[in-house]
């Protein structure tokens, strides 16, 4: 036995020989049912059609059955493999392959087939490129525009992290909404989302809207991992300061035992609490409860954005 594993056994002989993540059974309102709808299986067959990957998939989201039975996917550009190992995530992580170049045409073909009103497009961490993959999201955002026109686009990216000059070319493709996500608070970080800084993620929304006044911006924040009420209100506050416009909250799942553990299940009552919370400190929009997923009803919440947006400017 090593020296490693004496102390630990010393210290904390109860976990000795016993999972990391212990099992929290799931309340009533954290289920879903298992995806069985036709058009399910036809939005499943047109990405491996064209070579697709979907965060949903990866990512072993819950809403998968219902976003798909209504043709709503997240698509996932840049390949399925991360450079960085975030706690909460399950893509998988490693040396990733080669960009490819024909995605973003397979992308608007798909969109396209599907008559998509609202598509996100989202992508793993590629910090193996120049760009950090910024290019690819561009050449999505162009060919999207012009075989579906009257499709809105959002984009839910990376960081970006040390990769000068990548945010201001996808702000001028001029996507619908600009999404990037804190997911926790920043006390968390370093054993939460290690690779990612929190302050360099929120000055990523703030140039967002600095570039680009008109466009939405867009975050969100996982809940049940530890973090306190405080800290969440503090990340409003940030956010607001940063001038985001949307904020999703939703109940962090540990897909797998080897990732961070559910510090506890939030209560429905609790994400009403927070959204009543976000409105009163000027978000246009709060989603807020247990599922929510940074691109569940994307396409409705949409909606309500740009109404809630108009019912300001005329209340101005």
């Amino acid at each position: 036995m090593s020296n490693v594993e004496n102390i630990t056994k010393h210290r904390h002989p109860e976990k000795v020989n016993k999972p990391e993540n212990p099992h929290l059974r799931k309340p009533d309102w954290i289920r879903v049912k298992a995806p069985t709808s036709k058009i399910y299986g036809e939005t499943r067959k047109l990405m491996r059609e064209h070579n697709l990957n979907t965060v949903c998939e990866e990512a072993a989201c819950p809403n998968i059955g219902e976003c798909w039975s209504a043709k709503h996917a997240t698509v996932m550009i840049l390949g399925s493999i991360c450079t960085r190992a975030c706690a909460f995530c399950n893509v998988e992580t490693g040396k990733p392959n080669a960009v490819d170049p024909m995605e973003p045409e397979n992308l608007a073909i798909s969109v396209a087939k599907m008559g998509m009103r609202h598509i996100v497009i989202t992508s793993v961490d590629r910090d193996d490129l120049e760009d950090g993959g910024a290019n690819q999201f561009v050449r999505c955002i162009e060919l999207v525009r012009e075989s579906s026109p009257n499709t809105t686009i959002e984009i839910l990216t990376p960081d970006f992290r040390d990769k000068k000059g990548s945010l201001a070319p996808i702000i001028e493709a001029k996507p619908d909404v600009f999404n990037h996500n804190l997911e926790t608070v920043p006390r968390l970080y370093p054993s939460i989302r290690p690779g990612a800084r929190y302050f360099n993620s929120l000055k990523l929304l703030s140039d967002a809207k600095t570039l680009d006044p008109s466009i939405f911006t867009k975050s969100g924040i996982m809940v049940g991992l530890g973090e306190t009420r405080e800290e969440v209100l503090q990340v409003m506050d940030d956010l607001r300061s940063a001038d985001v416009d949307f904020l999703t909250i939703g109940q962090y799942l540990a897909p797998t035992p080897r990732h961070a553990p559910i510090d506890r299940f939030v209560t429905p009552d609790e994400f009403a609490e927070l959204k009543r919370l976000g409105l009163a400190k000027g978000f246009l929009h709060v989603a807020s409860t247990p599922l929510t997923r940074s691109s569940y009803h994307a396409d409705d919440d949409f909606t309500q954005l740009r109404k809630a947006r108009l019912t300001k400017l005329a209340n101005a």
